[in-house]
């Protein structure tokens, strides 16, 4: 175990607002581990939606318009997060950290020091680690990864044995397992021919490749500019972001599921594509969560919908092996530092780039 030093650079995000409410810190405590923590000395941290949608208020029920990232005028203080639970203040946030175990706790494997390892995005209440009522959000109700060092709960850690980079294994867990989570509550399989639009961002890219590595037939939509990028993650097939006709343009194509998290105003077509039976999931509305829907359309076709938020237990543990056998491309976009998180996530918001963002300390 190293002698942690007491103070460390943070990135802290202060109350909900516009990028202004983020403020640098070089002389931040240090966190000192409990138990059951052990403590990890970040190496990257990938940016996610859920971030921007907590500092600005999206969450709240009050806004009705798509993520724009900028501060909302009205939000109800009472559930301005993805839980309904007001966040408390100051809040270092970041999901997606990646790094060296360097202080553990008394109950935590002494082993772990020195391993590289990622985390499970999801904090549980272990004497009832599937109850959804009792969980929280790593970078939300506990502090995350956007400082030099952060702390996780021994049993949300695992090691992490890949070639790939710090930056590029920050890409991962939030979107690859939100992702995951998706795919095993609509019960993808080989079988299934899959509609990701949205396909050049974290999720959607991840949507791809997992629903691949299921073995369905996969369709991707992107803007052209971005069909290259696209295309490495593997689809069968990429169609423009929002076709005039979408019925059309799928041609003879029998979609079963449509993985989304784009929502907004083209979200009808979305719908009227699915084959008699088939299964709409979402973890996500982008474009906008207020959407039109044909209860006709929903009842008479025999269509389920699925939302997916708190993931089962397996699902992170399925992400690492698949990292670990190599079976995953990351999408790093680009890589920033630290101290210019609210650049970073500016260029995020814009969503000019195809995959992931990430930090590092």
């Amino acid at each position: 175990m190293m002698d942690l030093p007491k103070t460390m650079k943070a990135m802290v995000l202060t109350g909900h607002g516009d990028l202004d409410m983020y403020h640098w810190h070089e002389d931040w405590p240090t966190p000192t581990p409990g138990p059951d923590d052990v403590v990890i000395k970040v190496g990257a941290c990938g940016l996610n939606n859920t971030d921007v949608n907590t500092r600005s208020g999206w969450y709240s029920k009050a806004v009705d318009e798509a993520t724009t990232g900028g501060a909302y005028g009205e939000v109800n203080e009472d559930d301005p997060t993805w839980g309904g639970r007001p966040l408390t203040f100051p809040r270092i946030q970041g999901a997606d950290a990646v790094g060296r175990v360097v202080a553990v706790g008394e109950n935590a494997d002494a082993q772990l020091i020195g391993k590289r390892v990622m985390i499970d995005g999801w904090l549980r209440d272990w004497d009832d680690p599937d109850n959804k009522d009792k969980t929280g959000y790593f970078g939300s109700e506990k502090d995350g990864g956007y400082a030099e060092y952060t702390m996780a709960d021994r049993r949300d850690v695992a090691v992490v044995d890949s070639d790939l980079s710090d930056a590029d294994l920050a890409t991962f867990q939030c979107s690859y397992s939100t992702a995951e989570g998706m795919l095993e509550r609509a019960h993808v399989t080989a079988k299934d021919t899959v509609l990701v639009p949205g396909a050049s961002g974290g999720v959607g890219g991840a949507l791809v490749q997992l629903a691949k590595l299921r073995g369905a037939r996969v369709i991707a939509m992107a803007s052209e500019a971005k069909h290259a990028d696209v295309a490495e993650c593997g689809p069968d097939r990429i169609l423009p972001r929002g076709p005039e006709n979408l019925r059309a343009t799928l041609g003879d194509e029998k979609i079963t599921v449509v993985a989304d998290v784009v929502g907004g105003d083209y979200w009808p077509q979305l719908i009227d594509i699915l084959e008699r039976g088939g299964r709409y999931t979402c973890s996500g509305a982008i474009a906008g969560p207020m959407v039109e829907l044909d209860l006709r359309t929903f009842y008479l076709r025999d269509l389920t919908f699925t939302g997916s938020t708190v993931l089962p237990q397996p699902v992170f543990h399925s992400l690492i092996r698949y990292i670990n056998e190599g079976k995953l491309t990351p999408m790093l976009a680009a890589t920033y530092p630290l101290s210019e998180l609210r650049e970073a996530q500016q260029a995020f918001i814009e969503k000019a780039h195809t995959g992931n963002i990430v930090v590092t300390p």
